[in-house]
């Protein structure tokens, strides 16, 4: 009799364990991310450029995802993802950034952790090679959300990050774009500013990386990283540094990563409003997403897109551009990889 009562004391232990491991294993995880939104034409992408930005989004998005995998944090993996796009000359965001006027580079970056509902931004850097890094810095180790120029790579140093030159994001394509752009603006100078900034291509504007998450602990975090806008001028600040335009995380809600012309970002709150719909009226994270990038902002006349995920780790990727180039996973699954609508 005891050794059925030890027998069928040990099934129920392991029954118990199982149990437990498989509710650990079962808890949801997500990470999107974005490479710029604009006029990606199909016909002026090569199969071989085509291949290569889909190869490193794809790399990206799988290192974030084996973070959240192994049990690691939000942050982690939003930082990681947004380091390889930093990294590659392949997207507006360090190695790769646009070229301001003058022909230097400005970057900017931001983070948020939903958890803590803490922030760290960085705006008009010229010599941090990851700005994102900079960013998690100031959110972690200064009492401030954002700092600008020299005095943020004079905080930068206290934190023990190597000042890299300017010319570290030189890139010939760049380099020509902007040509291009001081064509058009030269050309529009009897023009007001504004309506000089308006005969900007769209790619010109974009470009942006980004990256959101969520951990297997609930997690939500989200972040942005950017050069900004094509011969820009008097140190011009666009979105991506700024809390609940380009950047926004908070636990329960949503984490959300946007890209597109600045201003109308900052102007419409987007990533802000985006939560608060789900926020407060309760709405999908697919809807909220789709109603201010597809009703609001394009009635305003604002062009770009976000990449966003909520609680249970829904994703939306809503744009109204030509495409935009993202990649999201979830819960292990593989990688989905996309430029344009449906490919």
């Amino acid at each position: 009799m005891k050794t059925k009562l030890a027998t069928f004391s040990l099934i129920i232990s392991g029954l118990l364990f199982m149990s437990h491991n498989t509710l650990a294993n079962d808890k949801p995880f997500a990470i999107a991310i974005h490479g710029g939104a604009g006029t990606i034409s199909k016909a002026n992408l090569t199969p071989e450029q085509r291949q290569a930005y889909k190869d490193k989004l794809k790399e990206a998005v799988d290192k974030g995802s084996k973070v959240l995998e192994e049990g690691g944090d939000s942050l982690v993996a939003v930082q990681t993802a947004i380091n390889i796009l930093e990294n590659s000359a392949l997207f507006n965001a360090g190695i790769g950034a646009v070229y301001t006027y003058d022909g230097g580079h400005e970057l900017d970056a931001s983070i948020m952790d939903g958890k803590t509902m803490n922030a760290g931004a960085v705006a008009g850097v010229r010599h941090i090679a990851n700005p994102i890094d900079l960013a998690l810095a100031v959110m972690n180790k200064s009492e401030h959300v954002m700092l600008s120029g020299a005095g943020a790579e004079e905080f930068a140093l206290t934190q023990g990050f190597s000042l890299v030159p300017n010319g570290h994001f030189d890139t010939d394509e760049r380099y020509q774009q902007l040509l291009d752009a001081r064509q058009k603006l030269q050309a529009a100078a009897k023009s007001e500013q504004v309506a000089s900034v308006e005969m900007q291509d769209l790619d010109y504007k974009f470009g942006t990386v980004g990256a959101v998450a969520l951990d297997k602990n609930g997690n939500l975090a989200a972040g942005t990283s950017t050069g900004g806008m094509t011969a820009k001028r008097f140190g011009r600040i666009g979105d991506s540094p700024v809390i609940g335009a380009g950047t926004y995380a908070e636990n329960g809600v949503c984490a959300v990563s946007a890209t597109g012309h600045g201003e109308f970002f900052i102007r419409y709150q987007v990533v802000g409003d985006i939560c608060a719909k789900v926020k407060y009226q309760q709405k999908s994270i697919i809807q909220a997403a789709d109603e201010v990038i597809n009703q609001r902002l394009i009635t305003a006349g604002g062009s770009g897109g976000v990449i966003a995920v909520d609680q249970r780790g829904n994703i939306a990727t809503p744009f109204n551009t030509e495409g935009m180039y993202r990649a999201t996973r979830s819960n292990g699954e593989p990688a989905q990889v996309l430029i344009w609508q449906d490919q």
